[in-house]
């Protein structure tokens, strides 16, 4: 056998026994007479030990030659070492080595293997198998596999049955863009890579499975960011026979069970908050409500005066930062250049300071008095010592704007702790959105979504207004999970579509499979996914999902690794009878 014990478990309850371990060479430390090799692999690392008292030299020869990454296997004697390292479990032991065997060599890597590396993230990306030796990034995966593992335990123990779905699916015009395959068989004829599992669990409940679950591989052609990949996992679930509050029940007690067995951390409360009110106090229907600052609409105290920036405005809005007043004038200079960036896009930004003596002093005195700041004040909550921060202009544009200053904010005043959770239900979202570009309304989460009881009415007259039976699961300003009560009937599914702008013709072609099954016996059903790569960073207190990935894309969907997406040759194309039109 290649290993007897791995490279993490010795102790010096282990003295004086032999054992063979095996795995690669973190360093080597050459006295000359003596020579230490680290030794490691997935569990730790131990120290190897060859003296030249005892050990023959032709063994120290070979030492002498070993490199950074070698791969290697020793047989040797457990001893205490005389040097203790408190920092490592294995470090009051070393091996006295008696038979080393190299099992291959290795070139001098591009980056140091080592928990803080010089190799940045293209080069990691291009090396990730080297990358995943790293601490970091292997703890990162094996953190993963414990959350998936405690979700499949869970939700098994629950009633939940994993079912698989197919991946070669129908592409349809809903939601992100598809990856398309091309049928060679078919021609002319395309698959797509499911987005979700959507339908599919929908069958599933129409199937009598009752309580589904499934870890899955989606895929989406859109544009990415840190938390964002063209191909992700999610932790897919159904549910039949079930209202809205069988689902949330269900699913905080997941959450609970996650952030406790994970985190060791108890939370109890599961606050419910409806959209529209997510809109108005954080700007966005995502909050973090790990602190506070929420926003403060000041039309009524701030609109009275010749101020025209804010007269001209659809909604004028502030936040209070606590001890903000400290802020000298260079730095709230710097915050308003801050918000006038084009990632953010305001035009400008008003500020009142909140002294100690209970005056205020603003950026607008000229317009506005001492009554009429502490109105501003009031509304914003502000206190002594605080900093009121002002935007307006367009509603949706003014609160994304404060929404991602908040942020800022809570960052630089170090109210974002990692270690804390804030888990938030946000319920009642608008069924649909109207899409300038296309003119229509669109499904806000999908075209299967219910409407809240009794507001299927209203998508004649007020289609705007229709709230949706869906809910989303924040935590930390991230979210996690969303879902909703479906469409379980073909009537309601077809007045959906029709309202999608879907001709009957259309509705058939795309959908028919799924309004045929609700003519045979479908039950009210409902479900929720979660993404599983953002809640394993969330719970791992990382912002980004990139190191809880073995082999992530890069910025531009790319694997820099194996260089995909490539060409492939004319031979396949002709068989699977396309043609690229490349230009010169």
């Amino acid at each position: 056998m290649y290993r007897s014990h791995n490279c993490g478990e010795l102790r010096a309850t282990h003295s004086n026994i032999e054992v063979t371990l095996a795995g690669w060479v973190q360093g080597v430390r050459d006295k000359g007479f003596m020579i230490y090799v680290d030794l490691r692999d997935r569990y730790g690392i131990t120290q190897l030990y060859f003296d030249e008292d005892q050990s023959a030299k032709a063994l120290m020869e070979t030492a002498q030659k070993l490199g950074r990454e070698f791969v290697i296997q020793v047989k040797g004697k457990v001893q205490e070492r005389t040097s203790k390292n408190p920092n490592i479990p294995t470090g009051d032991v070393e091996i006295l080595v008696s038979e080393l065997n190299v099992l291959n060599g290795s070139k001098t890597p591009p980056f140091t293997i080592e928990d803080e590396t010089d190799g940045g993230d293209d080069l990691r990306m291009k090396y990730r198998y080297l990358d995943i030796r790293r601490n970091p990034v292997k703890n990162s995966l094996v953190f993963r596999h414990k959350v998936a593992q405690a979700v499949r335990n869970y939700l098994s123990n629950d009633g939940f049955i994993e079912v698989e779905t197919p991946y070669l699916i129908k592409s349809t015009p809903e939601g992100a863009r598809d990856f398309v395959v091309p049928s060679r068989m078919n021609e002319g004829q395309f698959y797509a890579l499911p987005q979700s599992p959507q339908t599919f669990k929908q069958l599933l409940m129409v199937g009598g499975m009752d309580k589904y679950f499934q870890i899955v591989k989606c895929f989406r052609d859109e544009d990415l960011r840190a938390d964002r990949q063209p191909e992700f996992t999610q932790i897919d679930c159904e549910m039949a026979f079930v209202e809205q509050e069988d689902i949330l029940n269900t699913f905080e007690g997941l959450t609970r069970h996650l952030l406790k067995e994970i985190n060791g951390v108890d939370v109890d409360k599961f606050p419910r908050m409806l959209y529209d009110d997510a809109m108005r106090l954080y700007g966005n229907d995502k909050p973090d409500i790990r602190f506070g600052m929420e926003f403060g609409e000041l039309n009524d105290v701030a609109k009275h005066k010749d101020f025209n920036v804010f007269n001209s405005a659809e909604l004028v809005v502030g936040i209070a930062v606590p001890g903000g007043n400290s802020y000298t004038r260079k730095e709230i200079d710097k915050l308003i250049d801050w918000v006038k960036r084009p990632q953010v896009g305001a035009l400008g930004m008003v500020y009142c300071r909140c002294n100690e003596d209970g005056t205020f002093k603003s950026s607008v005195d000229k317009f506005y008095d001492q009554d009429d700041l502490a109105k501003w004040a009031e509304v914003t909550g502000a206190k002594a010592g605080d900093l009121i921060c002002v935007l307006s202009g367009n509603t949706n544009k003014v609160r994304a704007q404060l929404s991602a200053l908040r942020m800022e904010l809570a960052e630089r005043l170090g109210l974002r702790k990692s270690d804390e959770f804030a888990p938030l239900w946000v319920m009642d979202f608008p069924l649909l959105e109207w899409d300038e570009d296309t003119e229509r309304y669109h499904a806000m989460h999908h075209p299967f979504t219910s409407p809240k009881p009794g507001q299927l009415e209203l998508l004649d007259s007020k289609p705007g207004e229709v709230k949706a039976n869906a809910y989303d699961l924040v935590l930390n300003g991230n979210e996690i999970g969303g879902g909703s009560i479906r469409i379980h009937d073909k009537a309601t599914q077809a007045i959906m579509l029709k309202h999608l702008g879907f001709s009957e013709e259309e509705a058939r072609a795309q959908f028919g499979f799924l309004m045929d099954a609700f003519e045979y016996g479908a039950p009210p059903h409902g479900g929720i996914a979660f993404g599983l790569d953002r809640l394993v960073a969330i719970l791992g207190g990382q912002e980004t999902i990139r190191d809880f990935i073995a082999f992530p894309k890069n910025n531009s969907g790319r694997d820099v690794m194996i260089d995909a997406p490539a060409p492939i040759d004319d031979e396949q194309l002709q068989e699977l009878n396309l043609k690229l039109n490349l230009k010169s």
